[in-house]
């Protein structure tokens, strides 16, 4: 069943469905759907090929916006419910990134709740450790070719 959890400003709809990881009965899929467009999910390799179109704009601000999922993640907490609820979003946390928005696909709003969704899910389904946190900690780390080939990997989805 289908759960409506955010739109953006520019009307993209973020959802989740139940998920089917066996070791988590609260596992849920984030899916996305712009205005006119067909649902899909965002991968790991959109969010961090999107950081780095954003990086190539303004460096400086990425890396606090990196910095931010960073330091996000360890104050999520996994769930025991579901549907899930963003736990640390706040609107007045846009606007230090609003210079972001002017290149890329995906608004930094979008980014922000569709990457605090996911790290959640990984949190819940997978408290030893997060593969989107390890790309995140990558980014701006190692080179792009390293962090780009570990986000297509099989696992990340």
């Amino acid at each position: 069943m289908k759960h409506l959890l955010y739109t953006t400003k520019e009307g993209v709809q973020i959802v989740c469905y139940p998920g089917k990881k066996k070791q988590s009965q609260y596992d849920f899929i984030v899916k996305y759907q712009e205005p006119n467009k067909r649902e899909r999910t965002p991968k790991h390799i959109h969010l961090i090929v999107e950081m780095y179109v954003k990086y190539a704009h303004n460096p400086e601000l990425t890396m606090k916006l990196r910095d931010y999922f960073l330091s996000i993640f360890d104050s999520l907490q996994p769930i025991d419910y579901y549907p899930p609820k963003l736990q640390l979003f706040d609107k007045k946390g846009i606007e230090e990134f609003e210079d972001l928005n002017k290149v890329g696909e995906f608004s930094v709003e979008f980014l922000m709740v569709a990457t605090e969704l996911i790290l959640i899910q990984e949190k819940t389904n997978y408290p030893q450790g997060s593969l989107t946190r390890k790309l995140y900690a990558d980014f701006g780390e190692k080179d792009r070719f390293a962090v780009i080939s570990q986000a297509t990997q099989t696992r990340f989805g």
